[in-house]
């Protein structure tokens, strides 16, 4: 089991920036891959950036060179830093470990929102 707690989130105003953390109730450097999805009301979630244990980092096309996701192995805690913030980026932010054993088991936090305004 993996307890994951995000916060960081709030009104911010186009162009600006926002720090979301998430801290995990385990190592992360155990965790196969920690992410970050966000989910606007009535549409499916979304793959916003990914990092795995080793380092390799991915981003959806829309945040790339404006997001950046990162980790601190000491502290459980896995980052989102979000740049040049657009409207539409208002979102409900998640994160998520998935851990890859025998099968595949996603974990996730109870979200946090972030709203963009312009």
């Amino acid at each position: 089991q993996v307890q994951l707690v995000e916060s960081g989130g709030g009104l911010v105003q186009a162009g600006g920036s926002l720090r979301l953390s998430c801290a995990a109730s385990r190592s992360i450097s155990s965790i196969n891959t920690m992410g970050w999805h966000r989910q606007v009301l009535g549409k499916q979630r979304e793959l916003v950036a990914t990092i795995t244990s080793g380092g390799s980092t991915n981003y959806a096309d829309s945040v790339k060179g404006r997001f950046i996701i990162s980790r601190d192995n000491a502290e459980n805690t896995v980052y989102l830093q979000m740049n040049s913030l657009k409207p539409e980026d208002t979102a409900a932010y998640y994160c998520n470990a998935r851990l890859v054993t025998w099968r595949i088991r996603d974990y996730w936090g109870q979200g946090t929102q972030v709203t963009v305004s312009s």
